[in-house]
This record gives C-alpha cells, sequence and structure tokens, in this order.
C-alpha cells in the first residue's frame, strides 16, 4: 500500500524516539537503524487507516523486533570474541535520545548499557520503556501483552538488577575534561602510582575488540592491575602504530554522557575509552575497539568541531 505524506510525516516525526528507544535496548546503533527500517517496512505494509494511535503501534512493532533480536544476540554472544562492550555515541548524537531528566541521562550510559545486559530480553524492554521514556506501566503491558501488575514487578526487579553496579557520579563538562586530563597524565606518565591514585580500589577496565582489534579476553581488576595496564597501554611503541595505522591523536569528549577519550587517526576513530566515575573515583574503563563498532562514532567525528588533541599518541 502506497503511503501518503501524511503517513510519511507521521513516521518521520516518531524516528528519533524510535531510535533512541532500540539503541538502548539493543546497544548498537546499527542493529537500532536496521529495527527501526524494519518498522517503516510494516508501517508500509499496514492498514494505516485502521491503526488508532500511531506511537503506540509503531512502539509495538519496534519492541517486539527489538526482543527478537535481544533473544538472538544471546546466542551470538556466546561465541563473540572476547569482551562484547555497547557501540558508543559521542556528544550530540540525535540517538541518545532525551536527556532532561537523571533517570534519562542514566538510562543512555556506557555504565548502565552494560549492565543490561544482566537483563532478560522483557525486563530490558519495560526497564528502557519505563525508566528513560517515562510509559505508564499500562501501556508498557500492552505492548508486551503482559498485564499492568506484572509490568511493575519486572520493572522493580530490573531496576534492582541494575542498581546493584556501581551508580556513577554526574559532573558538569568542566569537570568532565578535567578528569580526563587527571587520567591522560597519570596514564602517560610512566608510572603506576598517579593512575591508582585516580582509580578506585576494585576499578575494572575492559577492551572490546571484536576479534579484529587485539583485546584482552579477561577484564583486568583492581587499581593496580589496572594502573599497570594503562601505562603500558600509552607507552609508545611502533608495534602499537602499526597496529593503529598511525599515530593516534588523542582527544577529550563525552560518550553515552560520561567522560571519555577518543583516538583518531586520518580522521577516523579507532578506538573510544569511556570512563566511569563515581564520588570514589574513576571505576571502570572501557574500551571500545571493534572497528564495526565505531563507523557512526566516525561519521559524528568528522561532523563536528572537536577543538585540539591533548596528545599525539604512540
Amino acid at each position: 500500500m502506497a503511503l501518503t505524506m501524511n503517513d510519511m510525516d507521521r513516521f518521520e516525526a516518531s524516528m528519533p524516539r524510535l531510535e533512541a528507544i532500540a539503541y538502548r535496548l539493543l546497544g548498537s546503533a546499527s542493529d537500532a537503524e536496521d529495527a527501526v527500517q524494519d518498522t517503516f517496512l510494516r508501517w508500509q505494509a499496514a492498514d494505516i487507516d485502521r491503526i488508532e494511535v500511531p506511537e503506540a503501534w509503531l512502539t509495538k512493532v519496534l519492541t517486539n523486533l527489538c526482543l527478537n533480536q535481544l533473544t538472538s544476540a544471546r546466542a551470538r554472544r556466546e561465541t563473540y570474541v572476547g569482551q562484547w562492550l555497547p557501540e558508543p555515541l559521542l556528544a550530540g548524537d540525535p540517538m541518545l535520545g532525551p536527556a532532561d531528566t537523571a533517570e534519562q541521562r542514566e538510562s543512555v550510559s556506557y555504565a548502565v548499557l552494560t549492565l543490561m545486559e544482566r537483563l532478560s530480553p522483557n525486563e530490558r524492554v519495560v526497564y528502557v520503556l519505563r525508566e528513560a521514556f517515562d510509559y505508564p506501566h499500562r501501556k508498557i503491558a500492552e505492548i508486551l501483552d503482559i498485564t499492568e501488575a506484572a509490568s511493575q514487578q519486572v520493572f522493580h526487579r530490573a531496576k534492582k538488577h541494575v542498581a546493584d553496579g556501581k551508580a556513577r557520579t554526574e559532573i558538569d563538562e568542566a569537570a568532565t575534561r578535567r578528569i580526563v586530563e587527571e587520567f591522560l597524565a597519570a596514564a602517560t606518565s610512566g608510572q603506576t602510582e598517579p593512575l591508582v591514585r585516580l582509580l578506585t580500589e576494585d576499578a575494572i577496565s575492559i577492551g572490546d575488540g571484536g576479534g579484529k582489534v587485539p583485546a584482552r579476553a579477561k577484564a583486568f581488576e583492581g587499581a593496580l592491575a589496572v594502573a599497570k595496564f594503562m601505562r603500558g597501554l600509552f607507552k609508545p611503541s611502533k608495534a602499537k602504530r602499526a597496529i593503529a595505522g598511525g599515530s593516534p591523536e588523542i582527544y577529550a569528549t563525552t560518550a553515552n554522557g560520561a567522560p571519555a577519550l577518543v583516538a583518531v587517526v586520518d580522521g577516523r576513530v579507532i578506538g573510544v575509552m569511556c570512563l566511569e566515575i563515581t564520588a570514589e573515583g574513576i571505576a571502570a574503563i572501557r574500551n571500545q575497539v571493534n572497528p564495526d563498532k565505531l563507523e557512526r562514532a566516525t561519521q559524528r567525528w568528522a561532523a563536528a568541531d572537536h577543538g585540539e588533541p591533548l596528545l599525539n599518541a604512540f
């Protein structure tokens, strides 16, 4: 059935919200785009005149597509090479979605996206729709074909699972840059002590290379182990330049609303290092170097003004 201009406009008006929901559910910008495209195809094939509330219909279709993705993603991640981390979104990316409340900002943080991997597909849907988009349980229940009471129970269970992880501390832009600069100075000092002072005692470091870029299969745990790894990571060498394809420029920015370092070679983002900040210090360092998960970051980087690099590494 051919879509009218009005039908197209209604879908396009919903696209930013649909993409933001799909990204939170899937942790992947490319998968989110695919899910929204598949939703459009179903919208195109539907008898739109019989759809009473287009927003609700589109959200339900998208959610069911994402549920199918989440179920198959669990099987894929069992064979994933090394650690799996979400795809980072750089500052200003519209797929980050609403950021008016602390709950909305927290729901798209790299730390929480990682923690949401603990949730079942239904738990993740209920948590995202309720926490990030303030959907009433009545509407969530209709989307998932469950009772309102069941939706409330699933939400409380999901929220507890996420809350069991470390809660990050919200910081302003100036503090973000200061933390990143302090971290980078410590990491390139050639000593472990300055880094240890910035880290929490139980800090962790995780890298996702997807089997395409060298990354340790297991996380580094504890401040001293993380500090030693970071000291070695930022130590210049010909081998690292060969892997990176040149000498990376390191910039301070934010990714998913948190302090981050971005490594760029010839305009191509080759790594995004996200720092999880708590009141006690840096609790986690998550380094995304899988090139498949950095294509959108490279596109956003090319379209943004990012200032001067803090460092030419390696």
